[in-house]
Order: C-alpha cells, then sequence, then structure tokens
C-alpha cells in the first residue's frame, strides 16, 4: 500500500488522508474532471502501465470509520492506491462517493473489486482488460482462496472459543489457563503461511492431562477404530514421538502429513466458520489447535484441543484415500453459497468427525470426534445407538450436536464408498464453475469457459500417455 498519494494533498500520510476524507470531503469543483474522466471514457481500456491498472469509483454511507474500514481492504490486499479523491453523492444525499486509481498486480486487483462488491456499491469501473474484472455470472459468488497464501485472510477468524472461554467452559474460572490459552491463541493468530509451526514445551500438567486421553482411548483403539487408524497411528510415535509421555509438535506432525499425502498442518486460535474451515480443506491444510484440553476433567472437552486433532484427526489425514475424501469436501465448498456449505459441513460432521464403517462385518469408528471421545466411541459401537447409511441428501439435513452424543450416527463400507457418494452430491450444489486444484502451485483453477477446459485435458492427455507408455513397458516384460 502506498504511503502517499497524488493531488492537491500529496505527501500527506495514509492515514491522515482517511481521517481528512472521513470529516470533511474535498471541494467537489476539484474532484469534477477526474469523476467525469472515468464516467466519460469507461470503455477505455489502454492504460499504459507495466502492473494492471484499474479505477474505481464506489459509494459509502457518511458515517465514521466507514472508509477506513474500506480502504482496509486495499492494504491487506497489497493493491496500491495511486489517487484517490471524495465526492459528496449525486445519488443520495447520506452517502459519498470515492474515488481509487490503482495499481497492483492483475490477481490482487481481480480480488479487490470482488471484495469491494461484497461491502460497498460499486458505481463504475475503468480497468485495462476484462480479465481484471469479475465476469458476470462471478459476481455473486462468495469469496473463496484461490492460492494456498489466501488462507492467511481467512485463518483468524475465529467464530469461538480462543482466547475466550464462556463460562460454562472448564477453564472459565481458572485465571492461570486463560493466560495460557492467549498464549497458544496469539501464537496462531500470528502465523503467517511458510512460517515454521512453533514449537511449545508443553507444562508438567498439559502433559498429564494428554497421557490421561492417551492411555484410555489406547484402551480401545484395537476394538473400536478402523484399520486404517490401527495402521497409521503407529507411524505418529515413528516420526512424531507421540507417546503417553509426550505431546507432538505441530511442525513434526505437519511435516510426517505432508510426505504420507501431501497435507500440512497450520495452527489456529479455536473454530472457525465453516467457510473458512472447509477452504483449507481444499487445499490440504488442516486448521489444527494446539492447546490442551483443562486438566479437571481430561476426559471432556467442549472444542478441539489437541489431544483431539492429533489422537483423532492425524492418523486418518495420513491415509491417501481419507485426505482425498477430505479435500474433495472442501475443493466443493469454494465459492458455493452459504446453505450448500452448511450441507457438506454437514456431511463432514458425520463422517470425518463422527463416520462408522463396517469392517469384516463389524463396525468401526474412523472419526476424529469418535475417535478421540471415549464415552461417545463406547456408546456408538455399543448397539444402541441409532446407525443409518450414509447418503449426504439425508445427512445433510441432520443437527449436529456438540455437547451431548449424536441422535444418529452414519455408515459407509469404506472410504471409497463415502467418496463417490460425496461426489455425486457435489455435482448438485448450484455454481456457475467447478474447480480444480493445482498441487504443483498449490493454487485453484477455477473452471469457467472453453480455454480453463483445455488446458486440464491437456494435462489429463499428458497424465494417459504416462500410464499407456508404463503399460506397454509391462506388456513387453511379460512379454504379452
Amino acid at each position: 500500500m502506498n504511503s502517499k498519494v497524488d493531488g492537491p494533498r500529496r505527501g500527506r500520510s495514509f492515514d491522515s488522508m482517511n481521517t481528512c476524507f472521513e470529516e470533511k470531503h474535498l471541494n467537489n469543483e476539484m474532484n469534477k474532471s477526474v469523476f467525469s474522466k472515468i464516467e466519460e471514457n469507461k470503455d477505455n481500456k489502454n492504460l499504459s502501465s507495466e502492473r494492471s491498472r484499474a479505477e474505481i469509483i464506489f459509494s459509502l454511507k457518511n458515517e465514521v470509520g466507514g472508509l477506513l474500514k474500506t480502504l482496509k481492504l486495499f492494504q491487506e490486499n497489497h493493491v496500491n492506491l495511486v489517487h484517490i479523491e471524495s465526492r459528496k453523492s449525486k445519488r443520495r444525499n447520506s452517502e459519498f462517493e470515492i474515488f481509487v486509481d490503482c495499481d497492483s498486480e492483475q490477481e490482487q486487483l481481480n480480488e479487490i473489486i470482488q471484495l469491494l462488491q461484497k461491502r460497498v456499491k460499486v458505481i463504475n469501473m475503468n480497468a485495462p482488460d476484462n480479465s481484471c474484472l469479475p465476469e458476470e455470472d462471478l459476481v455473486d459468488v462468495p469469496w473463496f482462496p484461490k492460492k494456498i497464501s489466501d488462507l492467511d485472510k481467512c485463518a483468524n477468524r475465529v467464530l469461538m472459543y480462543g482466547s475466550d472461554l464462556d463460562a460454562e467452559h472448564p477453564g472459565f474460572k481458572d485465571n492461570v489457563y486463560r493466560k495460557r490459552r492467549k498464549y497458544f491463541a496469539d501464537l496462531a493468530l500470528s502465523y503467517k503461511h511458510g512460517d515454521p509451526i512453533p514449537r511449545i514445551e508443553f507444562t508438567e500438567e498439559e502433559v498429564k492431562t494428554w497421557g490421561v486421553v492417551y492411555r484410555e482411548l489406547s484402551n480401545l483403539y484395537p476394538t473400536h477404530a478402523c484399520r486404517e487408524y490401527l495402521k497409521n497411528l503407529p507411524l505418529l510415535a515413528t516420526y512424531c514421538d507421540c507417546r503417553e509421555d509426550n505431546i507432538p509438535q505441530l511442525e513434526d506432525v505437519s511435516r510426517f502429513l505432508k510426505e504420507r499425502t501431501g497435507f500440512t498442518i497450520r495452527p489456529v486460535a479455536g473454530y472457525l466458520s465453516p467457510r473458512d474451515f472447509l477452504a483449507g480443506l481444499a487445499f490440504r491444510v488442516f486448521h489444527c489447535t494446539q492447546y490442551v484440553r483443562h486438566s479437571s476433567d481430561p476426559l471432556y472437552t467442549p472444542e478441539p484441543d489437541t489431544c483431539h486433532e492429533l489422537l483423532g484427526h492425524v492418523p486418518l489425514l495420513a491415509e491417501p484415500s481419507f485426505a482425498q475424501f477430505s479435500q474433495e469436501i472442501g475443493l466443493a465448498s469454494l465459492g458455493a453459497s452459504d446453505d450448500s456449505v452448511q450441507k457438506l459441513a454437514t456431511c463432514y460432521f458425520f463422517t470425518v468427525e463422527f463416520g462408522l464403517c463396517k469392517q469384516e462385518g463389524k463396525l468401526r469408528a474412523y472419526g476424529a470426534g469418535l475417535l478421540s471421545s471415549i464415552s461417545e466411541l463406547k456408546h456408538a459401537l455399543s448397539g444402541n445407538a441409532r446407525i443409518m447409511p450414509f447418503d449426504p441428501k439425508t445427512t445433510c439435513k441432520q443437527e449436529c450436536l456438540i455437547t451431548t452424543f449424536q441422535d444418529v450416527y452414519f455408515m459407509s463400507d469404506s472410504f471409497e464408498e463415502a467418496k463417490v457418494k460425496m461426489r455425486e452430491f457435489a455435482k448438485t450444489i448450484k455454481r456457475p464453475f467447478t474447480v480444480h486444484y493445482n498441487p504443483y502451485t498449490q493454487s485453484v483453477d477455477v473452471l469457467k469457459d472453453t480455454p480453463s477446459i483445455l488446458s486440464i485435458v491437456e494435462e489429463l492427455r499428458h497424465e494417459l500417455d504416462i500410464v499407456g507408455d508404463a503399460l506397454s513397458r509391462l506388456n513387453e516384460q511379460l512379454g504379452l
């Protein structure tokens, strides 16, 4: 973000310009030529600049703080403001209009335009080419990250808990515990993509609490956990030093998962919205808490803690089929409506969190919420719980219960079966595009027109050539 702007107040700091515009609009005559220029020449796309350039006029209500919040969007998205002016709105007396001349990389301009259209009324735009403007069919699509570093923009939108605990939380009256929670929250909130995850020196009390959970659950896993879980759990001990008397470090866990399935860990301060959490899965990023539940009740937690994350989720995120299933739910959520995201989140809840499967004719748990809860794990497989076949169209309507056992659990014969059903369900979600994850750039390609689709077709042809060559060589070796 530039710290200076052109015009009569050139050299003034950006913050002081914000205050000036909020408290006192610039002279209308001074602004008239600028606004007239963009309104009369809005079809002129031949702006000369080494970088992409855009001129935008948007309106704001005449209230304190409105402009400052809006201009902060430009700063957060690394868009330079070359020129900025304001005038009283010709349309409504209660509003004023802002003209900005900005330049940045084209992707950043695309994002800032979409963000503005959600926050304010955009009156006019003048950009170098149509690619810098969102197409008509994407205007109403909710913003979603398109590259892995974009998760920095949504990973800190914690909805509940974090460093704030409600009155019913076991640690609410424990000031030492609350201070410790704030420490973990601050670490997560300051984390940026690419940073190493801070290593924690856990307290004796935290390790003791972890040990109680680890020991009790380990006694149940042989008869209650699915075979994929049992296969991967010992790997955590080998590669991440996961033991009853040692809490693994998230950085070690992230490296382990990266080598197994491409998933990585990102620390988070507390609950994220379903949209933000699922968006992380699309990039094979699992938002993971680092704090430990309160020691007064080691077998219960009202929120995800590191016991839940590491013992519940991580072993199966190391399983390729399960990792793919998780990512596909995340990809289906990108740009979807709030209603569709809620349906996907509910399906995630009753599979990844509380899912059951049948193996060798017996029920087994693969949901992390079950695999990290001694009492509910016993209940779900007791023979007394209500169990239904997993069907996304039905499951998405079920109420998710947080503080009590679920009214119903859903069973799949395998991860593959659940994945096929989720793929079919994802096709029913209305979006004017589909998305494709590019593992080389860790970004999402939006497939909405012929050129974008043809580029994927070319990639598939190359992959099929490799498969064909491998089959040909195999046939030669077998003398076929």
